[in-house]
C-alpha cells in the first residue's frame, strides 16, 4: 500500500493582535490548505515559523516528504540590503525569515522537495542570495479581494511553469524578483516581465509568485504542482 505524502506547512504566526483581519485572511488559507491536502489523503502538519526554534522547525521539515511555504507580510529588507522605508512598508518577520531561509538552504543543500508560495518565492531567492524590488503596482488590488486575476507566461519549458500557463492564476503582492539567487532560473513572467515562477537548477525546489492556495482554485491549481514537485524529486 503506498504511503501518502507527509506535508510540512509553514506559515509565519498564529496571531497578529496587530492586524487581525490580516490573520483571518491568512488563517483561511491555510486551513484550505490543510482540508485540501487532507481530502487527497494527504498527512500535513501546520508549523508558525516565527514561534517555534529552528531546531524544531528543521526537524519537521526533515521529517516531511515535501515543505510547502505559504505567505504573509514583506521578507524583512536587512537581509537584503534594501531600504527600510519604502511605499507599502508595515510590519516584518525577521525570526520567521531567519527559520524559514535555514529550512529552504537545507532543502536545496540536501536536494528535499519544497515548494513556496508569493512571499515563500521571495524568501527563496533572498535565502540565496537574491534581491527584491520593494514596491511595484498592478499585481493587488485594495477592498474585499485583494487579488488580480492575471496571466503568466512559460519561459522555460517545466512542469511547474506549463501549470501556471495553463488557466488564469490570482495574484497579489507589490514585491518581486529583483536580482536572481545563486542556483535558481526564472521559467514563468507576467506579461510586464514581473517574475511568476524560480525554480532550482539541481534540487526538487520550485516558488510561484501567484497564489493557487486561493480557495476558488486550491484543488485544481495547487495539487498538481505539489505533485510536481514530488515527482521531480524521484
Amino acid at each position: 500500500m503506498t504511503v501518502s505524502p507527509r506535508v510540512l506547512v509553514l506559515h509565519i504566526r498564529t496571531s497578529r493582535p496587530h492586524l487581525p483581519k490580516f490573520q483571518e485572511e491568512l488563517d483561511k488559507l491555510n486551513q484550505g490548505v490543510v482540508d485540501t491536502l487532507a481530502a487527497e489523503g494527504w498527512r500535513t502538519e501546520l508549523v508558525a515559523a516565527a514561534e517555534r526554534p529552528v531546531d524544531e522547525v528543521l526537524a519537521a521539515a526533515r521529517a516531511a516528504d515535501l515543505v510547502l511555504v505559504m505567505g504573509g507580510e514583506d521578507v524583512d529588507p536587512a537581509f537584503y540590503g534594501g531600504l527600510t522605508e519604502y511605499p507599502g512598508s508595515g510590519v516584518h518577520e525577521p525570526e520567521a525569515d531567519r527559520v524559514t531561509f535555514e529550512v529552504m538552504r537545507e532543502a536545496v543543500e540536501q536536494r528535499r522537495p519544497l515548494f513556496a508560495i508569493c512571499r515563500g518565492l521571495q524568501q527563496l531567492n533572498v535565502a540565496l542570495g537574491g534581491t527584491l524590488h520593494e514596491h511595484m503596482t498592478g499585481h493587488v488590488v485594495t477592498g474585499d479581494d485583494p487579488f488580480v486575476e492575471t496571466h503568466v507566461d512559460a519561459v522555460e519549458d517545466t512542469g511547474i511553469a506549463r501549470l501556471g500557463a495553463s488557466a488564469p492564476v490570482r495574484c497579489s503582492h507589490h514585491q518581486a524578483v529583483k536580482e536572481l539567487g545563486e542556483g535558481l532560473r526564472v521559467t514563468a513572467r507576467a506579461a510586464d516581465g514581473t517574475v511568476e515562477a524560480i525554480e532550482h537548477v539541481d534540487a526538487p525546489v520550485a516558488a510561484v509568485q501567484w497564489h493557487p492556495e486561493h480557495p476558488a482554485v486550491v484543488r485544481e491549481q495547487l495539487m498538481p504542482l505539489l505533485r510536481q514537485v514530488l515527482g521531480a524529486a524521484g
